[in-house]
């Protein structure tokens, strides 16, 4: 009995999973590029230019190196222009783009109430793919109830800094293999310039909130930075590009990709921009982490949220894992988005 209600469970998360990932009717399937103009700026590719390779045996190459000193890959120049007005905070990015929406990052400011002598706690609260602006707005409020200040980012081509040609994010992942890899890059670098005005504004105390796309960033960033204390993981995995293989709604990506190379090849050209090439990194930093998962996400398959939790273990990081009854979007809906959000805010109310 038990079994049966619960496969009708199932398949009606599913079926809503299904009706809420393709309401959206403007997912376009680009080609396939190897981007390599892209890689101009990295300090791998300024080191090591292009010298007759082919381009899938230079892309790789460059993860290699990219790996051996991630510290430099994603290293960087703290900007001179922060400027707060009207809640939001600017700055312009120290990874150049092309398109200038792009390089000015916006992020919006929600300030707890003075914390009368205690340390300053504040959290840099990073979106899932394709977030609107008015996105975790409501959670950024309940975390300055409670203490803590929030700066929720747009990511890279997201909402303010979306190119005037595109109607979704997708220049943050596509088929163009070193774009996606230069807009990972480019977040790790804006969310690390976030904690530098935090920092300037005298907060002892940083943590991060990274939602789907914003979790992979969040760890990779957790894994270069010393100053992150704690970090909230709301969907996880291991690979970027199982992710985009296996995920429902990256399925118009998979077309733009599949014709050209396979899975075992795109995780080496994506090797770089995924969180499993961190973990002994980011276990070495000894930061608290909560990573929250769906059982029935067909975005984020679970087995790679399990194998990622896996690793966490493997390497004794101090870590929770809530595991809650829904799908990827479903977590958007009532009565999911509730519980996430009080697993957020309770766990940094008591870690932070």
């Amino acid at each position: 009995m038990v079994k049966a209600i619960t496969g009708r469970y199932e398949r009606w998360i599913r079926a809503r999973e299904e009706a809420l990932c393709f309401r959206a009717t403007n997912r376009v399937v680009r080609h396939f590029e190897w981007g390599l103009e892209w890689t101009n700026k990295w300090p791998c590719a300024e080191r090591h230019p292009k010298n007759g390779e082919a381009p899938e045996d230079y892309v790789g190459k460059l993860n290699q190196l990219a790996m051996l000193d991630s510290d430099e890959f994603f290293g960087y120049e703290t900007p001179r222009d922060f400027e707060l007005r009207d809640g939001i905070v600017r700055f312009h990015s120290p990874v150049h783009t092309p398109y200038q929406e792009n390089n000015l990052v916006h992020a919006q400011w929600f300030p707890a109430h003075a914390s009368n002598g205690r340390p300053k706690k504040a959290v840099v609260v990073l979106p899932h793919w394709n977030g609107p602006a008015d996105s975790y707005l409501a959670l950024c409020r309940g975390l300055a109830r409670l203490g803590i200040s929030a700066l929720r980012i747009s990511l890279p081509y997201h909402d303010y800094r979306m190119p005037a040609e595109l109607k979704r994010a997708d220049y943050a992942v596509s088929s163009n293999i070193c774009r996606t890899m230069d807009a990972a890059r480019q977040a790790v670098i804006d969310v690390r310039c976030c904690l530098d005005w935090l920092e300037s504004r005298g907060f002892e105390r940083l943590g991060l909130v990274g939602t789907s796309l914003g979790s992979a960033y969040a760890c990779m960033v957790s894994a270069h930075d010393e100053r992150v204390s704690v970090n909230v993981f709301n969907h996880c995995s291991t690979y970027v590009a199982d992710v985009v293989w296996a995920g429902l709604s990256t399925q118009h990506i998979r077309q733009g990709l599949e014709e050209h190379i396979d899975l075992d090849r795109l995780r080496q050209a994506w090797m770089a921009v995924s969180p499993v090439s961190y973990i002994e990194k980011f276990a070495a930093k000894k930061q608290k982490s909560l990573f929250i998962y769906a059982a029935y996400d067909t975005t984020f398959p679970p087995e790679l949220s399990r194998e990622i939790v896996g690793k966490m273990r493997e390497y004794s990081v101090d870590h929770k894992v809530v595991v809650l009854p829904c799908g990827h979007y479903t977590l958007g809906e009532t009565p999911f988005k509730f519980i996430d959000g009080y697993h957020i805010c309770s766990y940094l109310k008591r870690n932070l």
